[in-house]
């Protein structure tokens, strides 16, 4: 396990602290259940908030940023739960800091992004020293430089890389997984055509979600090999030839009046990275939802006299973005006015926003046996942020606590595939909705 000794400590000689000097761990702590590196983003802060009133009593916490002074400065207003967490030096470009980070710890979390330009030293200390890891990421390059460069590492020392342990992707991924798990229960046979339709939601939007967005947008206009990997279904599979061919399956961009859904539907924004975690989870659990399973993300738009308006506005959008992101001058034009308008990394809603927030999606499928199932997701609180934080720090403490009731395996993995269940029980413990069964059956109109 990692760490031992009495004592940690992370050596600096830069940001607050005079060159020589360390962090040190008190000696009661030799061993350090979760660090959280990033405690003085946006999200870092309410990661650290909610581990501070939701962590049991006994679990060991660190805090981790590139200021002692500043990570103090967030301790301090946490409470007196927080008062005896340790601090850390960490810096992305400090490997050695990184490195001490990692071995000194069980579970890092990691809410330091773009995490395509930030995230890849810290995976490869985490595989390294065999140290569980979980982040928020959004970012489909990132995920598959990560399983491609780092799994390897990670299953030889034991490390469970996690990735996208937020909005993206645990609503999609743990739902998928737990309505594959009560169809096989009634013996319904498998996944094939399953829909996830977004009925609910409200929220703000952060700059850091904004800078990663853009950043993995210019790195696909940039380089057509990347922007083939974006556009590639099963992007995220673990073996790309031993995906079944069930043709193309674009995100949509365009809206319509779907007959088995009953209502309009429209392009949902973080289907582009979703469905890529909830197919790579197929392919991670030996395609448990079937190897006939076809999936798709879609907005829910009502079937009000509105409904179709809002579908070509939403479409329109989609569209008109894609197109002006994707060709390299307007592209560049974009990303520059969105840098100077739009909320900057370490920005998000207020208080108020985050409280009021809230989404609900439901997971309609069909069997191999012609069954028909449909389940609901749903969170209190702005789904990027508050509801977030909880999933993160859920998944983290799942990690950290429950090691023995997981599945056995390692490497760079989806929810799905780390957690199964065990996590899907402590979110509805802490109020997330995960509920389903079979589809009422039609009312037949007289």
């Amino acid at each position: 396990m990692p760490g031992s000794g009495n004592s940690v400590s992370i050596p600096t000689s830069h940001h607050g602290l005079p060159p020589g000097s360390f962090v040190a761990m008190p000696s009661s702590q030799p061993d350090i259940h979760i660090v959280l590196y990033g405690a003085t983003g946006f999200t870092g802060r309410l990661v650290a908030e909610y581990l501070a009133e939701s962590a049991p009593d006994g679990v060991r916490i660190a805090l981790a940023g590139r200021s002692a002074e500043k990570v103090a400065g967030i301790r301090d207003g946490l409470g007196e739960a927080a008062a005896g967490w340790p601090i850390m030096v960490a810096d992305a470009a400090d490997a050695d800091s990184l490195a001490h980070m990692a071995r000194h710890s069980r579970v890092v979390i990691s809410t330091v992004g773009p995490y395509a330009t930030h995230g890849l030293p810290l995976v490869e200390a985490c595989a390294a020293a065999g140290t569980d890891y979980v982040d928020l990421t959004g970012e489909v390059l990132f995920i598959r430089d990560s399983a491609d460069r780092f799994d390897a590492a990670a299953r030889a020392s034991g490390a469970r890389i996690v990735h996208s342990c937020g909005f993206d992707s645990i609503p999609s991924d743990l739902g998928v997984f737990d309505l594959a798990q009560r169809v096989a229960a009634d013996g319904a046979g498998s996944l094939q055509d399953t829909t996830l339709l977004v009925t609910k939601m409200r929220g703000g939007i952060s700059g850091g979600t904004l800078a990663s967005g853009m950043a993995e947008m210019s790195a696909a206009r940039a380089d057509p090999a990347r922007k083939a990997v974006l556009r590639d279904p099963y992007s995220l599979s673990p073996n790309r030839d031993a995906e079944p061919d069930l043709g193309d399956q674009p995100d949509s961009k365009t809206s319509w009046f779907d007959d088995d859904l009953g209502q309009w539907v429209g392009p949902f924004f973080m289907a582009g990275i979703n469905t890529r975690v909830v197919r790579r989870s197929n392919a991670l659990l030996a395609y448990h939802y079937g190897r006939e399973f076809r999936y798709r993300e879609l907005m829910g738009l009502g079937t009000g006299p509105d409904a179709a308006a809002k579908g070509a506005a939403l479409a329109g959008g989609a569209l008109g973005l894609g197109a002006i992101m994707s060709n390299e001058v307007t592209g560049k034009a974009a990303t520059a006015v969105a840098s100077k308008a739009l909320p900057k990394p370490g920005e998000g809603p207020d208080e108020e926003t985050r409280r009021k927030g809230h989404f609900t999606m439901q997971i309609h499928a069909t069997t191999t046996s012609g069954a028909r199932y449909v389940e609901t997701v749903s969170a209190k609180g702005d789904p990027g942020y508050q509801a977030t934080c909880v999933m993160l720090g859920e998944a983290a403490l799942c990690l950290a606590l429950d090691s023995d009731r997981l599945p056995g395996v390692d490497g760079v993995l989806t929810p799905a595939a780390a957690f199964g269940s065990v996590l899907i029980d402590r979110l509805r413990r802490a109020g997330m909705t995960f509920d389903g069964g079979p589809a009422p059956e039609p009312t037949q109109e007289s």
